[in-house]
């Protein structure tokens, strides 16, 4: 099948290949924000409490995260086809067996450990290895665009699964779940090769390809080493302290937490929903447009400004008084740079340490993202549980939004020739 498109597509079948993975960053996305959902009618069936579901959605937000390197040791290794069909497979036992769940250590281990580690192997740092492996012109564009793809799969996902759950249950929710991440396994078998070389093409927008060595040592070790080499390096703790407030901002707080903040305000879950996938339309928007200028201007600019409307937009929620018109102003500013922080940061990581080394540098900032969601994700729901509401999380959120605002400006650019500064030993 990749032959006939090929011969087909000429050089534009690396479209198939950035279609292919979109889709698998979609569905991933779609699972990762299915606790949002579960929030609430786990409550309802189990009694359970705020602050102990929050910790199995916490765990799940950090797993998610520290996978991120060594996944991408892992497709250096053995492949990302291979990578990505085990992950899919795992989303699938794992959603799919939670099912049967009764007590909340199953749901620590389903939608925690298992769900965050699968997760993390199909998410933004498998976008940035098949940008910098499949393209080397309108990288900032494409990783956007794919960046995307978890607004998109809150967009698509999130409104469906509110509306099983508010008329069928929760058991229906995680049966869907499951179900498109089995779809999805025979698209990537079909269609991902590893390399452009593989099927005879060239990256896209150059003549010639750069030599590329299968990686044979340890992945564990791969993974230590690259961290161990950009923890020297100032600009990593930089990138690494702003996106953990990105995480912070973003999936920790508003992702996990939005439909329950509205639930406390006496609306609905599908409207609630309705509202995120409001977000994921102006996050499509505003990602996709982050990746076009990141490609043209300061990519440390681009985070000052989108650091400081988020955290302007947080500060602003809980005295909007929740009527349609307020929350759709929060839903617009605040949707534009839901994740445009994604570009520029990839950007500034990959001047800073060189094509070779950027895609698991990235991957160690992600922790750094997905320690800051996990943190907020726990802080509001315990918060929620020992004050009633969720005022002093989302203002101490804002705050920290300014403070990433101030910290992208610390940033240093570097030339074309960062490309050793990091290179894999």
């Amino acid at each position: 099948m990749i032959l006939a498109l090929r011969q087909r597509l000429g050089q534009n079948y690396v479209f198939v290949v950035v279609a292919v993975v979109f889709l698998a960053l979609l569905v991933s996305a779609g699972l990762r924000a299915t606790p949002s959902v579960l929030i609430l009618p786990l409550e309802a069936a189990f009694g359970w409490n705020r602050a102990s579901i929050s910790l199995a959605a916490a765990i799940g937000i950090f797993l998610y995260g520290l996978a991120g390197p060594f996944a991408a040791a892992l497709m250096l290794r053995f492949g990302i086809r291979r990578t990505v069909l085990c992950a899919l497979a795992l989303m699938a036992a794992a959603s799919g067996a939670s099912v049967l769940m009764t007590a909340r250590w199953q749901l620590v281990l389903f939608w925690g450990v298992l769900s965050g580690l699968s997760t993390g192997c199909v998410a933004m740092v498998l976008g940035a290895t098949i940008v910098n492996r499949w393209f080397v012109k309108y990288r900032g564009t494409v990783m956007g665009a794919m960046t995307a793809s978890t607004a998109t799969g809150t967009l698509i996902f999130l409104p469906g699964l509110a509306a099983i759950a508010q008329n069928y249950g929760w058991r229906p929710v995680v049966i869907t779940v499951a179900a498109c991440a089995v779809a999805l396994i025979p698209l990537v078998w079909w269609l991902l090769p590893e390399r452009p070389t593989d099927i005879g093409l060239t990256r896209y927008g150059t003549l010639e390809n750069a030599p590329q060595a299968n990686e044979t040592r340890n992945p564990l070790a791969v993974a230590l080493g690259a961290l161990n080499r950009a923890i020297r390096n100032r600009d990593f703790w930089y990138l690494f302290a702003t996106f953990f407030i990105c995480g912070f901002t973003t999936n920790g707080l508003v992702g996990t937490h939005l439909i329950a903040l509205c639930g406390d305000h006496g609306i609905a879950e599908v409207r609630a929903a309705g509202l995120l996938a409001m977000m994921g339309v102006f996050d499509l928007i505003g990602t996709t447009a982050s990746g076009w200028l990141t490609d043209r201007f300061d990519p440390r600019k681009l985070l000052f400004m989108y650091y400081g409307l988020r955290g302007a937009a947080l500060v602003y929620l809980p005295y909007s008084g929740f009527s349609i018109a307020s929350l759709s102003v929060f839903a617009v500013f605040y949707g534009l740079d839901w994740i445009a922080t994604v570009p520029p940061t990839l950007r500034l990581t990959t001047e800073a340490f060189g094509e070779g080394a950027a895609a698991m540098v990235f991957g160690w900032i992600l922790v750094g993202h997905q320690i800051g969601a996990a943190a907020a994700a726990f802080m509001a729901g315990y918060l929620r549980t020992l004050q009633g509401d969720y005022v002093d999380a989302f203002v101490f959120a804002g705050a920290t939004g300014i403070i990433a605002a101030a910290l992208a400006l610390l940033i240093r650019r570097h030339g074309a020739d960062s490309a050793a500064l990091v290179a894999p030993a």
